[in-house]
């Protein structure tokens, strides 16, 4: 039977305060909504069926690329009717798992444990018990055992609120199951709603077993209604993110203090200190050393490479054995070979350094190639935007840049050319030249410094 998984990420989310849909607020990094997807793709389904109605439009733009059939709940009228408007999509031979967005955290394994009780003749629930129930519909079971309803917390009794074992909301069925009971849904309840839970109810009057998991831990079937629920599932993942780095070979000063938005991988020895934050695709190979307070996004940290404090790799390739920082910014386009550094308070864009090459202090070096061996004094620039367009500087190998240089681009400094300090560079230096443009010093004898009359009253 093959599997089709239905995501229901209609709802308004009202206690969130926010014009932003409920499915699209973030945990790690990503909307709940795309981690709900994800997981639904490592269960191998067949197809995803996304159920949507509030801000829908917004939904489908942050969801580029994704495999998934959108299907539009006009009226908000319960979970049953939410699944109904997917019965058209799903073939009759199909199992059904029934997730939600709002629930992002539910792991693989406890899905796929759920998926492989579903048949002709059993539905599968997932249900989890809770010190505190409230707000949860309680799982009934007869003299046996035996699942035999749900029954929503705004209908229980006093004795059913009593009840611990409760209802996640997340269950699977075969697809001719769906299409039998949704129809029979009744929406006379204190909601006036059309509920999923009821065709528990129907699957035990009709002999189709309930069979019932539960996940690890409760935060895996933890739904976030407000800010403060999706803080706490943040926090969990977060733990979880920083238990899974030390496991493969990262040793971190807090792991309370480290935060991971998107995917990394880390080799051996890798050592991090607090406050590290990690966005997007991220590489970090072994013997790699993060100072406090890093932001590194979208790169790729080779081995033995250190990052010092306070310091922002994005989009960039650092090489092994380079050094970034204290307090540099590493931006998109920028390739670092071995050994190379980029200093304190030093900019880089779109550059290639070279095997050796520094740039040690207070520079912005964009849109510009290295060789190997230069050094580029302090206070440098590559003058590269010209108002409309961007233009290149090449600086060839064991060049040397004096302190407070301007490269006026488009230029090339051939190999081992020198520039004194000072200088603004408008045209190509050929191999081996000095290269000085700046005014001639004048020095004036006696000179008599301007003074203010109120200062001799």
């Amino acid at each position: 039977m093959p599997l089709h998984v239905v995501i229901l990420a209609a709802g308004q989310g009202s206690r969130m305060r926010s014009r932003l849909p409920k499915v699209l607020h973030p945990v790690g990094g990503r909307p709940m909504l795309h981690h709900v997807m994800s997981t639904a793709r490592a269960l191998g389904a067949e197809a995803i069926h996304t159920v949507i109605g509030h801000g829908a439009e917004a939904v489908r733009d942050a969801t580029p690329g994704e495999a998934t059939f959108w299907v539009h709940q006009a009226e908000q009228l319960g979970t049953g009717h939410a699944v109904a408007q997917a019965l058209p999509n799903l073939p009759d031979d199909a199992r059904v798992l029934v997730l939600y967005g709002d629930v992002p955290l539910t792991s693989r394994e406890t899905l796929a444990h759920l998926a492989d009780q579903i048949s002709d003749r059993s539905m599968a629930l997932l249900t989890v018990t809770m010190a505190d129930p409230d707000g949860y519909g309680r799982i009934l079971r007869n003299e046996r055992g035996e699942v035999t309803a749900i029954v929503e917390q705004k209908d229980a009794t006093e004795e059913q609120r009593a009840i611990t074992e409760v209802n996640t909301g997340i269950l699977g069925l075969s697809a001719r199951h769906l299409k039998d009971w949704l129809p029979a849904l009744s929406s006379n309840n204190a909601q006036g709603e059309y509920y999923l839970t009821d065709v528990i109810a129907m699957a035990v009057t009709q002999d189709v077993r309930v069979r019932v998991a539960q996940p690890d831990t409760v935060y895996e079937v933890q739904g976030v209604n407000n800010r403060q629920q999706l803080a706490v599932l943040e926090r969990w993942y977060q733990q979880n993110e920083a238990a899974r780095l030390m496991q493969e070979g990262a040793t971190l000063a807090d792991p309370a203090r480290v935060d991971v938005r998107g995917h990394v991988r880390v080799g051996w020895d890798v050592s991090i200190d607090v406050n590290a934050v990690f966005e997007g695709e991220v590489t970090i190979e072994d013997g790699v050393r993060i100072g406090p307070d890093c932001v590194i996004r979208d790169s790729i940290l080779r081995k033995g490479a250190v990052i010092e404090a306070h310091s922002i790799v994005e989009g960039s390739d650092v090489g092994p054995s380079a050094s970034v920082g204290p307090f540099a910014r590493v931006r998109p386009g920028t390739r670092l070979a071995t050994r190379s550094k980029v200093g304190n308070f030093v900019e880089t864009k779109k550059s290639e350094v070279g095997e050796g090459s520094k740039i040690n202090h207070l520079s912005y070096v964009g849109d510009a190639v290295l060789g190997r061996d230069v050094n580029v004094g302090a206070g440098t620039i590559t003058c590269n935007y010209d108002g409309v367009n961007k233009h290149r500087t090449v600086l060839g190998d064991g060049v040397f840049v004096g302190s407070n240089t301007a490269l006026v681009a488009p230029v090339t400094v051939a190999d081992r050319a020198t520039i004194g300090a000072g200088s603004t560079i408008t045209r190509d230096i050929e191999s081996q030249e000095l290269a000085v443009a700046r005014g001639r010093q004048r020095n004036i004898a006696n000179w008599q410094r301007p003074t203010n009359p109120s200062d001799q009253e």
